[in-house]
C-alpha cells in the first residue's frame, strides 16, 4: 500500500474546488448552498489535515512530487509538496480556524446579497487554498506561487466592499506594500538557484553549509525583506492595520491564521540558512524587537476596536520574529499556534460587538455589554487574558519561551520584550473595560437592540475559547515538567540540523527561569490591575492631546511615508504626464498632425473652381519643370 501522505494535495483541492462552485455559480446559488459549500469545502480539508498530522505523528515524512513545473538543461523545478511535521502543523491552524471563521461568516455576513455572498465566499476559499500552497509547497518557487495567491486576495478581501473608495485604497495599500516585499523573496530565489542550482529545501539545507556566510546572509536578508512585507514588520507595516477596511471575519483570517503568519512559517522552514547567517538572525530579532515595541505603544491610544487588534497584531508578529531571531524556532511557530486561537478569537469578539452594535466600531461610544452580550464578553476576556500572558492560558507559555530565549541571547531583549508585553496586558484590558465594563454610551435605540449574536458566530467563539485557554499544554517548559513540551519534540526533525549546527546549551538554570516568568507575569497583572480600575470607572471620551495625539495618529507614520515617498512620487509622475508625455511626445505626435491637418486646409484654397486660377498654376508648373530641366542638364 502506497503512504497514504501521497494524497496530501487532497488538503487545498477541497478550498479549490469551494472557490470554482461558489466563484462560477455566484448569479444563481442560494446563500445556503453557498454556505454549505463554503464551509464544507473547509470541514473536509480540516478531516484530511487531522489524517495526515496523525500520520507524520507517527513518524511518516515525505517529499511528494506531482509534476515538473520547470524542466530545462540546467535546473528542473517540480510542483511538490512537502509533508512534514512543521506543515502538517500549520494545516490544522490555516483549515480548523478557518472552518470556525468560513461557519461565523455565515450568519455575519448574512445581510449580503446572494451574487455578493457568494463572491465572498469564492474569495475567501481562494485565499485559504493559496496559504494551503505557500505550507505545503516542496520548494520556493511553489511557496513563492501561494506566497502570491495570499497577496491577490487579501486584496480582493480587503477592498470587498468596492464601492468604498477608503476601502479600495486600503486594498491598493495592502497589495503595493505587499509587492515591494515580494520583491525580495524572488530575488533571494534567483539568487538560490544561481548559488544551489535547485530550489528544493532539501538540496538547498543540505548544500547551505558550504556557502560563505556573505552569500547566506546576502540570502536570508532578501528572505527576511519578504517577511517583513507579508508579515508586517518595520518599515512595511502599515498596510496591516488599514486591512480593516474589510469584513470583519476577514479580519480574522488574515491576522490569525492565514497571511502574517507566512513570514514566520518561510524563516522556520529556512532556518538552516538562518542559523548559518548570525547577522540576519540579529537584524531579525531587532526589528522584531522594535515592532513589537512600536505597534504596542500606538495601540494604547487607539480606539477602534479594530484597530487595537490590528496593531496587537502587529506587535504580536514582532515576539515571534524575535523567537525567530534569537533561534527560539520551536517558540516562535508555538506563538504563531497560539496567537491564531487567541487573537481569532478576539476579532471574531469584536465582530459580534459590531454586529450587536450596529457597525459602530468605536468604544468610547461602548461600554457596560457584559450584561447584553454575556457569550461575547466572557470568550472576549478569555482572549485577553491569554494574549495579555497570564497562566495557565495558551499565550503564557508560548510567549515566555520567547521571552526566555530571548534572555539568554541578550537579557536587553528581555527588557525590552518584557515592557512590550505589559503594554500587551494594558492596552487589551483598557479595550476590555471601556467595551464591556461601566455603563452604556450609546444611544437608546441602539441600547434597544443590543443582543447576542446568533448560534453560527458565538459557536466559534466558544471553540475558540477553549483552544485560547487549553491550546498551551502543548508545549509545558522543562522547568516545570521534563519532557512535556510535545510540540518541541514533534517539530524536533524540522530544527536538528539547526540545533546541530549551533549547539548551544541551556544556559537558564531553573530558579532563574522561574523567577523571569514571575516577573513578566506580576508585572502583566499590574498593568491589567490598573487599566481594569482606571477605565471601567473613567473611560477616555475626549480627544487625545499631548504625546497620547501623536499615538493616536499612529506617530504620523503614515504621513511621513506620503511626505517622504507619496508625494515626491506623485511630482515625478506629474512631470512625466504634463511635461515629458503630454507636452513632448504627446505634442511632438500631435504636432505632426495639426500640421498635416494645417497644410491640407491650404493646399484646399487651391481647388477655387476659376479656370483662370487653374490655367496660371498650370503655367507655372510648367515654367517650374523648363527651370528644372535646365539645371539638371
Amino acid at each position: 500500500m502506497s503512504n497514504i501522505l501521497e494524497y496530501i494535495w487532497l488538503v487545498p483541492l477541497f478550498p479549490l474546488i469551494g472557490f470554482l462552485i461558489n466563484g462560477l455559480g455566484r448569479n444563481y446559488l442560494s446563500k445556503t448552498f453557498v454556505s454549505i459549500i463554503g464551509c464544507g469545502v473547509l470541514l473536509a480539508s480540516f478531516a484530511a489535515s487531522v489524517y495526515f498530522f496523525m500520520s507524520v505523528k507517527s513518524g511518516n515524512s515525505e517529499v511528494v512530487h506531482l509534476f515538473d513545473f520547470i524542466s530545462t538543461n540546467s535546473i528542473n523545478i517540480p510542483f511538490e509538496f512537502q509533508a512534514d511535521a512543521l506543515s502538517s502543523l500549520f494545516l490544522l491552524i490555516i483549515t480548523g480556524v478557518g472552518f470556525l471563521i468560513h461557519l461565523y461568516s455565515t450568519a455575519y455576513m448574512h445581510e449580503e446579497s446572494s451574487t455578493h455572498f457568494a463572491r465572498y465566499f469564492a474569495y475567501l476559499n481562494l485565499f485559504v487554498f493559496s496559504m494551503l500552497l505557500l505550507v505545503l509547497g516542496g520548494n520556493y518557487v511553489i511557496m513563492f506561487i501561494g506566497w502570491e495567491g495570499v497577496g491577490l486576495c487579501s486584496y480582493l478581501l480587503i477592498g470587498y466592499w468596492f464601492k468604498n473608495t477608503d476601502y479600495n485604497n486600503a486594498a491598493k495599500k495592502a497589495f503595493i506594500m505587499n509587492r515591494i516585499g515580494d520583491l525580495g523573496f524572488l530575488l533571494a530565489v534567483f539568487w538560490m538557484i544561481q548559488q544551489f542550482n535547485s530550489v528544493s529545501f532539501g538540496e538547498v539545507f543540505a548544500k547551505s553549509p558550504q556557502a560563505s556566510v556573505a552569500v547566506l546572509t546576502g540570502i536570508t536578508l532578501l528572505l527576511f525583506v519578504g517577511a517583513t512585507g507579508k508579515s508586517a514588520q518595520i518599515p512595511l507595516y502599515t498596510w496591516l492595520p488599514d486591512a480593516m477596511a474589510g469584513p470583519t471575519p476577514v479580519s480574522a483570517l488574515i491576522h490569525a491564521a492565514t497571511m502574517v503568519t507566512a513570514g514566520i512559517y518561510m524563516i522556520a522552514r529556512s532556518n538552516v540558512m538562518y542559523t548559518l547567517a548570525p547577522t540576519t538572525q540579529t537584524v531579525v530579532a531587532v526589528v522584531g524587537l522594535a515592532t513589537a515595541i512600536f505597534a504596542a505603544t500606538i495601540a494604547i491610544k487607539q480606539n477602534d476596536i479594530k484597530k487595537v487588534l490590528a496593531y496587537s497584531t502587529v506587535s504580536q508578529l514582532g515576539y515571534m520574529f524575535l523567537g525567530l531571531g534569537v533561534g527560539a524556532y520551536t517558540g516562535a511557530v508555538f506563538h504563531v499556534m497560539t496567537h491564531a486561537f487567541f487573537k481569532a478569537l478576539l476579532f471574531l469578539g469584536a465582530g459580534s460587538v459590531i454586529h450587536a452594535m450596529h457597525h459602530e466600531q468605536d468604544i468610547r461610544n461602548m461600554g457596560g455589554l457584559r450584561k447584553k452580550l454575556p457569550i461575547t464578553h466572557l470568550t472576549f476576556l478569555l482572549g485577553c487574558i491569554a494574549i495579555a500572558g497570564i497562566p495557565p492560558f495558551s499565550g503564557f507559555f508560548s510567549k515566555d519561551e520567547i521571552l526566555a530565549a530571548a534572555y539568554e541571547a541578550n537579557p536587553v531583549y528581555w527588557i525590552i520584550g518584557v515592557a512590550g508585553a505589559m503594554m500587551t496586558a494594558f492596552y487589551m484590558f483598557r479595550l476590555y473595560a471601556t467595551t464591556f465594563l461601566g455603563s452604556f454610551r450609546g444611544t437608546q435605540e441602539k441600547e434597544h437592540h443590543l443582543h447576542e449574536s446568533p448560534a453560527a458566530m458565538t459557536i466559534p467563539l466558544i471553540v475558540l475559547a477553549i483552544l485560547a485557554v487549553v491550546g498551551g499544554f502543548v508545549g509545558i517548559p522543562k522547568v516545570f515538567a521534563e519532557n512535556a513540551h510535545s510540540l518541541e519534540h514533534f517539530l524536533s526533525p524540522i530544527f536538528a540540523q539547526s540545533e546541530e549546527l549551533v549547539k548551544k546549551e541551556h544556559a537558564l538554570d531553573h530558579t532563574k527561569e522561574i523567577g523571569l516568568m514571575a516577573a513578566s507575569v506580576i508585572l502583566a497583572l499590574i498593568a491589567i490591575s490598573y487599566a481594569l480600575n482606571r477605565f471601567s470607572k473613567k473611560p477616555e471620551l475626549k480627544e487625545a492631546e499631548g504625546f497620547g495625539k501623536i499615538l493616536a495618529n499612529k506617530l504620523y507614520v503614515d504621513e511621513m511615508y506620503d511626505a517622504i515617498i507619496g508625494k515626491p512620487l506623485k511630482a515625478i509622475s506629474a512631470f512625466f504626464n504634463n511635461v515629458i508625455e503630454k507636452a513632448g511626445i504627446d505634442g511632438f505626435v500631435n504636432g505632426i498632425g495639426d500640421g498635416v491637418q494645417y497644410a491640407s486646409r491650404q493646399l484646399r484654397l487651391l481647388q477655387s473652381g476659376q479656370v483662370g486660377s487653374y490655367i496660371l498654376l498650370m503655367v507655372i508648373g510648367i515654367i517650374i519643370l523648363f527651370i528644372i530641366q535646365l539645371f539638371v542638364q
